[in-house]
């Protein structure tokens, strides 16, 4: 449903979903979670919050382009409404907000309804096209995403871990974030990356694609986006993925303490449980491909970390 005034165009979508409409409010309230439910979010960082207001920034990919905006929030869980309106949008965005809301049906399923009103800068009509496309695919993708992670939410359980890795440095958290944060140097300084191709469309925001080595020689190509906060963490979330992960999120962190820094490496994972025997043979379990993901994903933070620890030392 579309409609459209002199500047203001407002949309809506909506989903049914098979559970109760309280478990889907709270899973929609959680804004911490978004980058594992819905694919265009990147990261979520509170800057306010209240016991019913708050102030999020947002970094997200819009028709493939990463962006960033900051939020304001209202939280109505008797109603299951949650109010948004963007603080400072990205061109061509002029302004937007919208709410969610979610309705009980019988049988104990659930209408999720999302609503966009939003604006182009100076009404340009190639802007408002531009708005359109994005608003309708996000909100598409969104909508599934939170239908197949609520339905699902048993099996994801078993599938979802998450784990770190860290390493205590004597050295500065500046030279530690600098080698995390300088990744178009890696190929010079990380034995186990082959490749990298690194942009950084706006301050603050990288995408990364390298192409890493395995142990039997073999690379595989990933790409990431990633949030950075000198000089306290890095947040990525990765886009290309391999055959036995749906999702794969991480955080590096850099904790001064004092005799140095302990820098750490944080991973979210989801497995693919359709590729499991494919991969590590017809007996594989659920553990096994845990153990292998884990098992690949730490050998390479602590490998870059500990090269990260001898940059920061020789740095002293």
């Amino acid at each position: 449903m579309t409609t459209t005034n002199a500047t203001t165009r407002e949309v809506a979508h909506e989903i049914t979903v098979s559970a109760p409409a309280d478990a889907v409010y709270r899973l929609i309230a959680e804004v911490e979670n978004w980058p594992r439910i819905f694919p265009p979010t990147i990261h979520v960082d509170h800057l306010e919050r209240g016991a019913r207001e708050e102030r999020i920034r947002i970094w997200a990919t819009a028709n493939g382009a990463p962006k960033s905006w900051t939020s304001r929030r209202t939280l109505d869980p008797d109603n299951r409404r949650i109010t948004f309106r963007q603080e400072v949008s990205t061109p061509p965005v002029a302004a937007m907000g919208g709410a969610w809301v979610i309705e009980e049906r019988p049988g104990g399923e659930s209408l999720v309804r999302l609503l966009h009103d939003y604006r182009a800068v100076d009404d340009d009509p190639a802007g408002l096209a531009w708005i359109d496309e994005a608003v309708d695919r996000n909100s598409r993708s969104e909508l599934a995403a939170l239908k197949e992670n609520v339905e699902r939410a048993h099996a994801t359980r078993e599938l979802t871990f998450s784990f770190e890795d860290t390493v205590l440095i004597e050295g500065a958290a500046k030279d530690v974030y600098d080698f995390i944060d300088q990744a178009d140097r890696w190929v010079d300084r990380l034995p186990h990356v082959a490749r990298v191709r690194f942009e950084e469309p706006a301050p603050g925001l990288q995408v990364l694609e390298m192409d890493t080595r395995a142990k039997d020689g073999s690379t595989h190509t990933t790409k990431s986006y990633r949030v950075t906060f000198p000089h306290r963490a890095i947040a990525y979330k990765q886009v290309t993925l391999p055959a036995l992960m749906t999702l794969h999120t991480g955080l590096w962190t850099f904790e001064e303490y004092p005799r140095g820094v302990a820098a750490t490496s944080q991973h979210t994972v989801v497995l693919n449980p359709d590729n499991i025997q494919r991969i590590l043979g017809p007996d594989a379990t659920v553990e096994d491909a845990r153990e292998y993901v884990q098992g690949a994903l730490s050998t390479n933070s602590r490998a870059t970390l500990g090269h990260a620890r001898d940059h920061a030392e020789k740095s002293r």
